[in-house]
């Protein structure tokens, strides 16, 4: 493939330039968030559970918790949960909120904090799209990528005002690793750039865990097989990610943890086997990249061999879904209704209707690159692009959470065919079926039309109208009981601080909003107050007291429209919560005035004397 120097051209017309199109770009994606979000915004933070979560967290650091002290102290039984987040989001968007306190109030600070954090990340992100563009087919494939981004960005719930959840810098480092992997020129600096993302990729979260390891795996083959040529990328990518990821685990784990293995965070089991492999890769760029080449897969075949004994010796359990360890009744209640959790099967049977949104580019897009490969057009190229179009869609088919990833990489190959199939168009006008072809991929790119037509098809446009008026996207949207509210939430605070139990859905608005401690939110590390809480609902009215006394719990927050508490109640007609829906109050609980307009009713906890 062709070297394309972002530097060339920018003498040329406006269009070819990439930093005026940048700053296009950039400013039309943040002024169509804001216009089409902020209008109607009833609140400053995202609607995702995480969203909220995280401000807690950040405030919880903000008002002296210790850096190194992940625990949620409110959450949970005992001493709190252990959150599995990186203090490396915490810390920019603790320093927006410290910023803006300066000169506005407390709640303005934040709101401001959260409106400017993930609008910016739209740009990082636009600027690494647009460059892999502009490197895989010059300035027109270059402006595809950008409109391609920018349209995701703009369709997608990762980057709205008030989502802070760590998703949206996962974008923006996924998007680096894949600019800086197809550098043709193998510039040092870019695969150094590619390194120190793919460290802190593995710093802040697991999902993205094995698509930092194919690019590993491409940087290695790529040296295998140009040797001297690629000698210098080589050891600029593994210096980096070996110092960075010993610089993210000693930064934010705790000397009391060292030794500690985890697979949802970073901790010894991912940092060993990352320093390990970018070790070993140093060494072998630095030493044999003069050797003939069979050698040379021989010495990255011995890499592999060590990288996996370490894997084994360090972390054996990781090798696995880290979520296989819930319990059963964790699984039934709540893992199988998380969106983002289901199987390619479980979501084309539960949403037959967006299925397209989720799979259907990534797949284009891997179809697309295998041609490519075929026909021999710039195999190298589109090889890379497979591999790491086909790692996301992978993670997709295990959990559809994967296949965001999976759309945002498809953007790549599929801005050069439909940059080939607009330059055929436009080469012969009089030709309909190269202006339908040109349409027709364009279209196909989009993974906000294939959810659209999907739901179109399938629930017709009633099922549109429905989702765009519940204020969701036709990826998917779902309406619950007013139980997460601030005004839903409000009557709580009139209430001594106590433990409460309320649906997982609840629990991180009850701490963001209360000074309340809660014993559910979605959270796996949480599975002690989870399952505490369920058994509260299921167990009959005399059987909960042992639960709500063994967990403290001072106050039932009940709330019939919630979707668990519903399936609670019909797994478990004589259990507690089937019983306050029907009015059947044990003498125990002691019923609070209720707020007009929220879902929630409040019961005190009122048990005797043992």
């Amino acid at each position: 493939m062709a070297a394309i120097d972002i530097t060339k051209d920018e003498r040329g017309p406006f269009w070819s330039r990439y930093g005026l199109s940048l700053l296009f770009y950039a400013v039309l994606t943040i002024a169509a968030l804001a216009l089409l979000n902020l209008p109607g915004a009833k609140d400053y933070v995202g609607t995702d559970n995480d969203d909220v979560m995280r401000l807690v967290v950040v405030r919880d650091l903000l008002a002296g918790q210790g850096w190194f002290d992940n625990v949620q102290h409110r959450l949970g039984l005992g001493g709190g949960t252990s959150m599995h987040w990186s203090r490396l989001i915490d810390l920019p968007i603790a320093a927006l909120i410290t910023s803006f306190r300066q000169f506005l109030p407390e709640t303005a600070a934040e709101a401001a904090a959260l409106l400017v954090w993930p609008l910016s990340l739209a740009i990082p992100l636009l600027a690494m799209m647009g460059l892999a563009g502009r490197r895989i087919g010059g300035p027109q494939v270059m402006q595809i990528a950008f409109a391609m981004t920018a349209i995701l960005i703009v369709t997608s719930n990762r980057f709205l005002p008030g989502a802070i959840d760590h998703h949206n810098v996962q974008f923006v480092l996924i998007a680096s690793m894949a600019a800086m992997l197809v550098d043709a020129d193998y510039k040092p600096w870019s695969f150094a750039l590619a390194g120190t993302a793919a460290a802190l990729a593995i710093a802040i979260g697991a999902e993205t865990t094995p698509i930092v390891a194919v690019v590993c795996l491409l940087v290695a083959v790529l040296w295998v097989w140009h040797g001297r040529e690629f000698a210098a990328a080589a050891r600029a990518f593994a210096l980096a990610i070996t110092i960075g990821v010993t610089v993210f685990f000693f930064a934010t784990v705790p000397p009391s943890r060292y030794g500690e293995v985890t697979c949802d965070s970073l901790s010894v089991g991912y940092y060993g086997i990352a320093a390990a492999g970018g070790a070993l890769l140093f060494l072998s760029a630095l030493l044999a990249s003069g050797a003939r080449r069979e050698l040379r897969f021989a010495v990255l075949a011995g890499n592999g061999v060590i990288v996996a004994a370490t894997a084994l010796v360090l972390a054996p359990q990781c090798l696995r879904n880290p979520l296989a360890d819930l319990d059963p009744l964790l699984v039934k209640l709540w893992l199988s209704n998380v969106i983002e959790a289901q199987s390619v099967l479980s979501e084309l049977s539960s949403e037959p209707g967006t299925f397209g949104g989720f799979y259907a580019v990534g797949f284009f897009a891997l179809m697309v690159c295998l041609s490519r490969i075929m026909l021999r057009d710039r195999v190298e190229l589109h090889a890379i692009l497979l591999a790491l179009v086909a790692a996301a869609w992978g993670i997709a088919l295990i959990q559809v959470r994967g296949a965001v990833f999976a759309n945002l990489l498809a953007i790549l190959p599929l801005a050069v065919l439909v940059s080939e199939l607009r330059r055929h168009a436009h080469a012969d006008p009089e030709n309909m079926s190269a202006g339908f072809f040109f349409l027709g991929g364009a279209l196909m790119a989009v993974p906000s039309v294939w959810a659209f037509l999907g739901v179109l098809t399938v629930e017709g446009t009633d099922g549109v109208a429905n989702r765009f008026r519940s204020g969701g996207s036709v990826q998917g949207a779902q309406i619950s009981a007013d139980c997460e509210s601030r005004a839903a939430i409000a009557p709580m605070t009139e209430v001594p601080p106590t433990t409460v139990a309320a649906p997982s859905d609840s629990g991180s608005d009850i701490l963001r909003f209360t000074a309340h401690r809660v014993l559910s939110a979605p959270y796996h590390r949480n599975q002690g107050g989870m399952l505490t809480e369920l058994h509260i609902g299921l167990a009959t009215p005399s059987e909960a007291v042992a639960f709500l006394r063994g967990a403290k719990v001072g106050m039932i927050a009940y709330c019939p429209g919630n979707a668990q508490t519903k399936r609670l109640a019909a797994m478990k007609p004589d259990g507690l919560y089937a019983a306050l829906g029907r009015g059947e109050i044990p003498p125990y609980l002691v019923a609070l005035p209720h707020a007009e307009g929220s879902g929630f009713q409040l019961y005190r906890v009122d048990l005797p004397a043992e």
